[in-house]
């Protein structure tokens, strides 16, 4: 069903770099290109069938240090810049092409942000003719004074692999996993309850991205964003954590969903998760729903002339 590529990348600050490209094909040339967040990897097979049951070949990419990526000398998910993930999907979006006419992008939280960023760099090259950023992590849900401290981080502590003392949450988490309070059975090495740690490096690059996307994009492909209508800061599970964005604010997304160029939709959806589609059923189906109308809107709908 699934077949697995493995991209072989230039060495970075800890050693040998590895990105794995999965797909599920349709037999078309139109394709969707899935980028995942932080504390993650790809497992949504429902997204994969959505796509491929409406004729398009569907791919995913587990970015280096997450997931199947993950090789045992590596910090996961450490980078010192958004643009270290250029590479794979540089590499990816070749091999992609030679077979395809039309890409979209279909990015999550933090690949949210990275795709953004590597649209606007490939913006005039035909590379990418769609974005659907699915709770994109355009700035942090801390206060004010955290965010500035964030903004403050200079050389050497922003280069520094020790994790923040931040603490850990398993909330959302338990919201999502089988063996708690959600319906998502996926493997808890690559995607812990509590998630990953949080270095100073990455925050630092992901402010650096953030910033540079607060200063206006120019994404010359159409956008939609996504984004939940409901905003929750929990520190332990209630019940309401399951029909909210406990990870982001969803309000903060919206605001920043302009910058990212001049033809952006942004859809707010009643009690959406972080990861929209990993929402309770009725909800994902409009995050279905939603992704279906602008894609026939902007793109068109499927004709047998771009089936194989």
């Amino acid at each position: 069903m699934y077949e697995i590529t493995v991209l072989s990348l230039p060495d970075d600050f800890e050693g040998e770099v590895v990105a794995t490209l999965v797909s599920r094909k349709a037999g078309s040339r139109r394709a969707v290109l899935y980028l995942h967040g932080f504390t993650d990897y790809f497992f949504q097979d429902h997204l994969a069938e959505h796509y491929v049951q409406r004729g398009i070949d569907f791919y995913a990419l587990d970015l280096r240090k997450y997931g199947r990526s993950l090789l045992p000398h590596q910090t996961r998910g450490l980078i010192r810049s958004i643009t270290d993930y250029f590479p794979e999907i540089d590499q990816a979006v070749r091999i992609i092409r030679r077979d395809h006419d039309e890409l979209t992008i279909n990015a999550h939280s933090t690949g949210g942000l990275i795709a953004a960023l590597w649209a606007d760099r490939v913006r005039g090259r035909g590379v990418v003719q769609g974005l659907v950023l699915n709770s994109p992590f355009f700035d942090l849900n801390v206060p004010a004074p955290l965010r500035l401290a964030a903004d403050l981080l200079k050389t050497p502590l922003s280069y520094s692999r020790r994790p923040l003392p931040l603490g850990a949450s398993n909330v959302y988490g338990r919201t999502l996993h089988l063996s708690e309070q959600g319906e998502w059975d996926y493997d808890l090495e690559l995607k812990p309850l509590g998630g990953f740690s949080v270095h100073a490096m990455w925050l630092a690059a992901v402010r650096r991205g953030q910033r540079r996307l607060h200063a206006g994009l120019n994404v010359d492909a159409p956008v939609l964003v996504l984004a939940s209508a409901n905003g929750l800061r929990v520190r332990d599970f209630v019940p309401e954590a399951r029909s909210a964005d406990i990870v982001l604010d969803p309000r903060q997304i919206a605001r920043w969903s302009a910058c990212v160029g001049p033809h952006v939709t942004c859809v707010r959806i009643a009690d959406g998760v972080h990861d929209l589609v990993l929402s309770a059923e009725p909800v994902r189906k409009q995050v279905f729903a939603e992704m279906d109308r602008w894609m026939n809107a902007y793109l068109g709908p499927r004709s047998a002339d771009q089936d194989r």
